[in-house]
């Protein structure tokens, strides 16, 4: 279970309510689907670690990126990126290649069995989720999903305006 460090201001409305109330519920909710995520992505093969599907992910998004714009994505240094692309390499997931105006820079790009990883683990996570959501009662899958959009709809309104220190 996870818990938020500092004072905790829901005491007005009651036990159970208020924002650090709901914070805790859904850092739990979080964990929980974190741990599905993983397990899913790691039924894949080959078994990749998460660094790994990251580096990947980022490649696809953005075919052509070299080095240092994977490392600066992933936030690794150079040699951790590079170490990690020999592994990709030669695995054979991942292609390096010149760049086509400038020899010097070097250009990663997935190779069809790098795809076709992706893919399978983004089958098997959204098989995952869709049996725990089958589990639940439409109603409450309704809300989660409004939930959801209003919680991604808040986070962006919130990247637009300085953070309050009282988090309020």
């Amino acid at each position: 279970m996870t818990h938020l460090d500092g004072a905790d201001n829901d005491q007005a409305k009651g036990p159970g309510h208020g924002p650090r109330a709901a914070a805790r519920e859904i850092a739990d909710a979080v964990e929980s689907l974190t741990d599905l995520w993983t397990v899913a992505a790691q039924e894949s093969t080959p078994r990749l670690s998460l660094h790994q599907l990251k580096a990947l992910r980022a490649v696809a998004e953005a075919p052509g990126l070299n080095l240092t714009a994977l490392a600066e994505r992933l936030d690794i240094g150079m040699p951790t990126a590079s170490r990690l692309c020999d592994r990709l390499e030669a695995a054979g997931l991942l292609e390096r290649g010149t760049h086509p105006f400038s020899r010097r820079e070097v250009q990663l790009r997935l190779t069809l069995p790098g795809r076709q990883v992706l893919n399978d683990v983004a089958g098997r996570r959204a098989q995952a989720l869709a049996a725990v959501l089958g589990l639940m009662e439409p109603a409450d899958t309704i809300a989660l999903r409004r939930g959801l959009q209003a919680l991604h709809t808040a986070r962006d309104a919130g990247r637009s305006r300085p953070a309050d220190p009282d988090g309020r």
